[in-house]
């Protein structure tokens, strides 16, 4: 009599619907992922929505209506305000306090600054960061150590030293004491290219000593040319520091004519009228202050994150 074999094809088609509850889990598991990444969309776009939903409105609206989720009578006046479109008497009408912000002048200002703080932290802090990569010398890692260590100052505790030097050299008031202390190194773009160049094969460059090339034509005709995606990424990183720094050029710009747009809108807001904040005015400076970085920033986010990748920085 024969008998049926329990093994074989038929064996794993009746085993094989036990797979499905792991699909089931996964599918709710992924459902979950979709949920957590929305709200933390919704948490982090909703800000933004919320100040260009008042910059928007009318302080009238405002007032009258302060939850709704749409612009109250809808308007452009806010931004009118901030760029100086509006005569005194519209202003002090629409609910602001008749003054107005210089735009021009503190974006003119915001930019220089920027510039000056990016183009110097790159030069010197790439230069510093191939000494400490490539260049052997007494005491390397021990002064590398200390440097490094600088990260975890506070940089509150620096002020106070740095405006007594620009006080010193007579620069208050002006853009290249708000630009002078964070114009050279910092400990983080040293770090973070110092990562890269490490990475760079010294073969290439022992190549390049022994066609007869110095060592500043290696620095700046070979590792600078590769190392252009870091370089890139660490100035626009610095870029938007320097434009969004607040508390420093504070303390330093007294005047329209040193005067960025960070305290330039805090400068606004300081002039309420009477009857309370121009919130709408104020909403349209920030908006305004914060989009040429916001900008920046999602045009860049993918080279940012690829290169710190790159560089092995967690």
């Amino acid at each position: 009599m024969s008998t049926i074999s329990t093994t074989g094809p038929a064996s794993e088609a009746v085993t094989a619907p036990a797979a499905e509850p792991a699909g089931g889990r996964r599918s709710v598991g992924h459902a979950l992922a979709w949920i957590v990444m929305i709200l933390i969309m919704i948490i982090t776009i909703l800000p933004f929505y919320w100040v260009l939903r008042t910059a928007l409105s009318s302080n009238a609206g405002l007032t009258s209506d302060p939850t709704s989720i749409l612009p109250v009578d809808a308007n452009l006046r806010g931004f009118e305000r901030v760029f100086g479109m509006q005569s005194t008497e519209e202003a002090i009408a629409d609910g602001g306090s008749g003054a107005s912000m210089n735009f021009w002048i503190y974006l003119r200002n915001s930019f220089v600054v920027a510039t000056l703080v990016t183009a110097g932290q790159v030069f010197f802090s790439s230069m510093a960061a191939y000494s400490f990569a490539r260049l052997r010398w007494r005491g390397r890692d021990v002064v590398f150590g200390v440097f490094l260590a600088a990260l975890m100052v506070p940089s509150i505790f620096t002020l106070l030293p740095n405006f007594v030097l620009i006080r010193q050299l007579h620069l208050i008031d002006s853009l290249l004491g708000m630009a002078l202390p964070t114009m050279f190194m910092t400990p983080f773009a040293v770090f973070f290219l110092r990562q890269f160049f490490m990475n760079i094969p010294y073969e290439l460059e022992e190549a390049a000593l022994l066609d007869g090339a110095s060592k500043i034509r290696v620095f700046f005709q070979l590792v600078l040319p590769m190392a252009k995606a870091p370089i890139t990424t660490l100035a626009i990183l610095t870029y938007i520091t320097a434009w969004n720094d607040y508390f420093w050029p504070l303390l330093v710009s007294y005047s329209d004519s040193s005067r960025v747009l960070t305290v330039a809108v805090a400068v606004f807001k300081s002039q309420a009228p009477s009857s309370g904040t121009d919130w709408a005015g104020l909403m349209a400076a920030t908006l305004v202050a914060a989009l040429p970085m916001l900008l920046l920033f999602m045009a860049s986010a993918k080279r940012i994150v690829n290169s710190i990748g790159f560089t092995g920085i967690k």
